[in-house]
């Protein structure tokens, strides 16, 4: 650990071998891991256009990052493999000091094969200073489900993001082709306000590429049945990437929703059922 905070980054390449995609590379430093892969899932039939998919758990020790902290994860997803990427629990950011921001940037490349990335949701303390990018970069026949997902503050305890901040950047590419660029900047006054989340604390974005208007049907029927009081779905369809977007008063109910999406929503996009990662029920 050096004067600004933990630097740890992650590089993993997944790539097909014998109809099962491997992890044929796992490079760290400091403190940002994966202890192996998981196979919870039946062999991919004869003709599969994706090998049998691996689950991975990405493990961050320390729990989470403080001012200063830099966390870089890069993944590689080569033709026909299939990865499955989560994490064991929620991410924390805590309180800033000396006023340092934490870093999380994440680079996603899948050249033909197939990715998962299905975090589970951050969690911005009350006078947080953070900064996420992840950046998706698909190629050839390359499909994608992914999603993000983030809480401002400790609902349960009463406490908000008070004076902390959040940025955020999401950027999804087929090629030189931009398919998605976002950015978010999050801060108190967001909170409360009919134009920011209106009181909700919880947030977040799934998306699927390619998709089509059969699954944007289906996504609707889907958010129709979580859309509640305190919580609300949405769900576009443009240039191929279905879009939806989430807002809640707690982050599992979101999570929850964008599970039950998942599961709607994966046997049509990759022809796989839905087996959620065993690392979900503890």
């Amino acid at each position: 650990m050096s004067g600004g905070g933990w630097q740890a980054a992650l590089s993993l390449q997944l790539q097909p071998a014998h109809a099962r995609t491997r992890l044929a590379r796992r490079r760290h430093h400091g403190p940002l891991l994966v202890q192996r892969a998981f196979y919870p899932e039946p062999p991919a039939p004869a003709g599969a256009a994706a090998a049998e998919p691996c689950h991975i758990y990405v493990i961050h020790p320390p729990g989470g990052a403080v001012s200063g902290d830099e966390l870089q994860l890069e993944v590689e997803v080569l033709a026909q493999a299939h990865g499955l990427l989560t994490t064991p629990a929620a991410g924390k950011f805590y309180r800033r000091g000396e006023q340092r921001v934490a870093r999380l940037r994440q680079t996603l490349r899948v050249d033909g094969g197939v990715l998962e990335w299905l975090p589970q949701e951050n969690i911005w303390y009350p006078g947080t200073a953070v900064e996420l990018r992840t950046e998706v970069r698909l190629a050839g026949s390359a499909r994608f489900i992914g999603w993000e997902i983030g809480c401002a503050g400790l609902p349960a305890g009463g406490l908000s993001l008070q004076d902390g901040s959040v940025r955020q950047s999401f950027e999804l590419w087929h090629g030189e082709t931009p398919l998605l660029l976002e950015r978010l900047a999050l801060e108190h006054a967001c909170l409360g306000a009919r134009w920011g989340l209106a009181g909700h604390t919880a947030l977040g974005s799934m998306l699927a590429y390619p998709a089509q208007a059969a699954q944007l049907q289906l996504a609707r029927e889907c958010a129709a049945r979580a859309n509640c009081a305190d919580t609300m779905l949405a769900c576009t369809l443009v240039d191929g990437v279905l879009s939806c977007r989430g807002r809640a008063a707690r982050a599992d109910r979101l999570k929850q929703a964008f599970i039950e999406l998942w599961c709607a929503l994966r046997p049509e996009l990759l022809g796989r059922r839905a087996i959620p990662p065993r690392i979900w029920a503890t």
